[in-house]
């Protein structure tokens, strides 16, 4: 069988391109969404240290210690591709987090909220259609500028009563972070799943094993 004609057959194996939610992306983004919720409460107590440390350290630098909270956007829209789904990922995420316990209550899911609407913008910007590590680390990196904004003005004492030079450190960390914990480790996870099989019935399985 010729290139070309190989090339024909894996273009015709894989379903048309939509945008709209299937029944199969509402099942696997609730999966997600429950499964990086643990890894949130997971790292409430690894990441709370990490913060503490690094703000003693430098005011601000704890932000470093917060792109694993930003996974969620992340994953949801590399693995689902659809209009919502980091939003949808982060927010649930968030709600598992809290339903389990932690420290700030309600407010985890705020932040979700605005975390997977940062995620969610680079996405719609590249039309959901680019889905690399670059734009993985855009959407890291636009989840940790979104709870820049949201936390500086949220909550008793709102960033913004904080000095200049706490802020910029602080958003400099998160977009590191971002882009490092969130896109680049969301990206490697997306990959690894699909390595093992389990995103086959989504693009991200189908273009790992075209790699192969």
């Amino acid at each position: 069988m010729s290139t070309s004609a190989v090339s024909v057959s894996t273009r015709n194996d894989a379903p048309p391109r939509t945008l709209r939610w299937r029944v199969v992306d509402i099942v696997v983004a609730a999966v997600l969404g429950v499964a990086i919720g643990l890894v949130f409460w997971a790292w409430n107590a690894v990441g709370g240290t990490w913060f503490g440390a690094a703000d003693a350290l430098t005011p601000g630098l704890g932000g470093t210690a917060v792109g694993i909270w930003l996974l969620g956007g992340v994953v949801g829209g590399l693995v689902i591709r659809k209009p919502g789904a980091a939003l949808v990922v982060e927010v649930i995420a968030a709600t598992i987090s809290m339903m389990i316990g932690n420290q700030w209550g309600v407010s985890t899911v705020l932040s979700g909220l605005v975390q997977g609407l940062g995620a969610e913008l680079f996405f719609a910007l590249f039309l959901y259609r680019r889905f690399g590590l670059p734009v993985a680390m855009l959407a890291g990196i636009g989840a940790g500028v979104a709870a820049w904004i949201f936390e500086m003005f949220y909550g008793s004492s709102p960033n913004i009563l904080k000095t200049v030079e706490f802020n910029l450190i602080y958003l400099g960390s998160l977009i590191v972070s971002g882009a490092l914990l969130a896109g680049l480790v969301g990206w490697l996870l997306v990959r690894a799943l699909a390595a093992t099989g389990a995103l086959s019935r989504f693009a991200a399985g189908r273009e790992l094993r075209r790699e192969v």
